[in-house]
């Protein structure tokens, strides 16, 4: 069984199934995932879309149907005898279930740690009680949790092989393609994956990239999740000088000129093409009162965690206005120095990722771990 919860998720466990049914293709995999993994060939119970909640707020108001969700895995493990589960990154829901797979003595595997340096490292006790092993993408995380005993092993960041796979537009064939303007840069827009996301950036960060096109002869493009419904901007803003694009986000990033972008994996992945850009963040109140007590770092984007500094801005909880973002991109675009700093900083994401090769060697483990006695 494997559990993803989240669209990067979905990419990751998707690569994980293809190079596990290479190594034996009589596996049956069922679970949790999005298109791609069913594509590769899980039997999901539930797909990502009805997972998406986002805070402490929406959890406490799906319980009713997170519980039936546990329940039913919990079900298939029984009744299809499966011994070995893999749980992708998802940690408030992962960490839950796997209490229970823990008592029904199932190996538990998991790929992509929950960001624990960043939350505080008392979750790397309730890690330790019930994970057989980490296979962590960062060579930082290894060394955390070996130095805690948990048992860990660096496989490489995925993200490394899915750009060396992807096949690229030229930008001529983006422009082509998406009916976009030749004579002029794009600013991208990355406003998650999630509905409640989108609701709360989503009319702030149009807002300001109007401004910002209208100011610095741009066109703007908003990268549209493949599980969301691109009814919902024209819904939560009256903006509509823009273009939705869905589905082509590796080409977006490198092809385009700015960004806004919300918090998460995606800042990563700019970060990785050395888009220059700026982090926004805003979910519920009260869940973000929590989180702050709770949270361990400087900076909540990935790019700057994995850095160590604060390269690229980031507009946080009421820090999400038009004018605070538009003023601090106007500055960055006015200024080609401050541009060319930031993309020598980003450059490094690639050094600090590793080589290709996550998912063949995650596979490998997860296979030695199924077939041990």
């Amino acid at each position: 069984m494997i559990v993803a919860g989240e669209a990067s998720g979905d990419l990751h466990g998707a690569s994980l199934i293809r190079e596990l049914k290479s190594i034996d293709s009589s596996i049956e995999i069922f679970g949790i995932g999005g298109d791609k993994m069913i594509a590769a060939g899980m039997k999901a119970k539930y797909h990502i879309k009805q997972m998406a909640f986002l805070g402490f707020i929406e959890v406490i108001r799906h319980l009713p149907f997170i519980n039936k969700v546990k329940h039913d895995l919990l079900q298939i493990v029984e009744d299809e005898k499966i011994q070995t589960i893999v749980l992708i990154d998802y940690p408030g829901f992962n960490l839950n279930i796997a209490k229970k797979l823990n008592e029904c003595g199932k190996k538990i595997i998991y790929y992509i740690s929950p960001q624990v340096w960043a939350w505080g490292k008392g979750r790397i006790k309730k890690i330790k009680s019930l994970v057989k092993k980490m296979l962590v993408i960062f060579p930082f995380e290894e060394k955390m949790y070996r130095d805690s005993f948990v048992e860990a092993e660096y496989v490489g960041h995925p993200l490394v092989e899915h750009v060396a796979q992807y096949d690229f537009m030229s930008k001529e064939e983006l422009i082509k393609n998406f009916q976009l303007d030749n004579s002029k840069d794009i600013l991208l827009i990355l406003p998650g994956s999630r509905k409640q996301e989108i609701k709360k950036i989503f009319p702030e960060c149009i807002s300001a990239a109007s401004r910002l096109a209208d100011k610095f002869n741009m066109q703007i493009v908003v990268a549209c999740a493949e599980n969301i419904n691109e009814n919902i901007f024209r819904l939560v803003s009256p903006e509509s000088n823009y273009k939705i694009v869905k589905g082509f986000t590796y080409d977006l990033l490198k092809h385009s000129a700015f960004g806004i972008i919300k918090s998460g994996t995606s800042t990563l992945e700019a970060g990785y093409f050395q888009l220059p850009f700026v982090v926004v963040y805003k979910t519920n109140a009260l869940t973000y009162l929590i989180g702050k007590n709770l949270a361990k770092v400087t900076n909540i984007a990935m790019a700057n965690i994995i850095l160590g500094k604060t390269v690229v801005p980031e507009f946080i909880q009421n820090d999400v206005n038009t004018d605070k973002i538009f003023y601090s991109c106007k500055d960055i675009l006015n200024d080609k120095t401050k541009i060319d700093i930031m993309k020598r900083h980003l450059s490094e994401i690639k050094n600090r990722l590793g080589n290709t090769g996550a998912s063949k060697r995650a596979a490998e483990i997860i296979y030695a771990a199924m077939n041990e006695s």
